[in-house]
């Protein structure tokens, strides 16, 4: 965190492509741990059946931020040739410093496992641990060959991944070219970041309520099935409206963003929920994520600005039929599980512990 606010305020300061390109990579760097970092950090403090909602708070955090990041925008506009400075260098160094700031109170403060942790009593760290027993969640693991070969090996795995790949070029598209998108639906200039605010902001309440629900019905791949669905639909009928149509692909734009964002994290509670080693879990969150990079590469490229007066075609049915591609595979795999659940009771009969994926 501390590093990626320090790079983000560095980035006010360049002057040149090179050093923009080299501080951009930079900057991926530090970012490219954080998020399953934070996801596989849950793993460690709450069970299965708790985490979507977990990941859903850091997810749509990420979102308020951006209908945040909008309205911030909005108003360091404003700033353009305060200091001599222009508005969009202001724009990275005010927004790199919470980060950099809010890096240390997570150091000094978040804590890292229930069994270190100073302020839980004796009863209530023994609960921590015991509700974890059959969830193969355990602080301190390290991973062994063994444990790195089977989550490497493990095919059904890659079918998360590809989901989840499938997934990011729709969020990545959405958080890079909203501003964009709605310059094309009529607003100019500053109004247009102001606009960028309420698909955030929508977006950020229905994230929670989705992956609550999905927790609490044990149903994660449906919930981010449907909301994929969802999703493609608000994409669809964005490309198919004309492109005058504003107010009504401005209600589109919302449909996909709330789509969009909140069928990700009971993918990834889905994913976790599906492992059996603290280890392994780690890793699959790490290779799950990086699967995801390819995918925000692509959704830089699929919004083109020559495309502005159309109203971005090409963006908006490549991100459906991602996200037509996501609902698929959730409900594929999920078919799979089934399948998986019913041979494992076959096995055990009445006795034992049934693990279901």
């Amino acid at each position: 965190m501390l590093g990626w606010g320090a790079i983000t305020i560095g980035l006010g300061g360049a002057h040149s492509w090179a050093t923009v390109t080299a501080i951009r990579f930079l900057l991926g760097v530090f970012e490219a741990g954080l998020f399953p970092g934070l996801v596989y950090y849950l793993t460690f403090w709450y069970r299965t059946e708790e985490r979507s909602v977990r990941v859903a708070f850091i997810l749509a955090s990420a979102t308020l931020a951006g209908a945040f990041g909008g309205a911030l925008a909005y108003g360091i506009g404003f700033m353009n040739g305060s200091s001599g400075l222009s508005a969009w260098r202001w724009l990275f160094i005010i927004e790199g410093i919470p980060s950099c700031l809010s890096a240390i109170l997570v150091y000094l403060f978040l804590p890292d496992y229930p069994e270190t942790v100073q302020w839980l009593s004796d009863s209530e760290r023994s609960r921590a641990l015991d509700r974890l027993k059959s969830e193969g969640s355990k602080g301190h693991a390290h991973m062994s060959w063994s444990e790195a070969q089977e989550t490497l090996t493990d095919w059904r795995l890659y079918v998360h991944y590809m989901i989840y790949f499938g997934i990011s070029v729709p969020f990545s598209s959405l958080s890079l070219f909203t501003p964009s998108i709605t310059a094309g639906l009529g607003f100019a200039g500053l109004k247009a970041q102001l606009m960028t605010v309420p698909p955030y902001a929508v977006a950020y309440v229905v994230t929670i309520l989705v992956s609550w629900s999905a927790d609490h019905f044990n149903a994660r791949a449906l919930h981010s099935a449907v909301l994929a669905s969802i999703g493609a639909a608000g994409f669809i009928a964005s490309a198919a409206l004309p492109a005058d149509a504003y107010s009504s692909r401005y209600g589109c734009l919302i449909v996909a963003a709330c789509g969009s964002f909140s069928c990700i994290p009971p993918l990834l509670g889905w994913l976790s929920s599906n492992l059996h080693s603290t280890a392994g879990t780690g890793l699959a969150i790490a290779l799950n994520v990086s699967f995801g990079a390819p995918g925000q590469i692509a959704g830089v490229w699929i919004y083109k600005a020559q495309e502005r007066e159309d109203g971005y075609p090409t963006g908006h049915w490549t991100n459906a039929a991602l996200l037509l591609f996501v609902a698929v595979g959730c409900l594929g795999l999920l078919a799979y599980y089934k399948v998986l659940n019913r041979r494992v009771g076959r096995k055990l009969g009445d006795g034992g512990r049934l693990y279901k994926y």
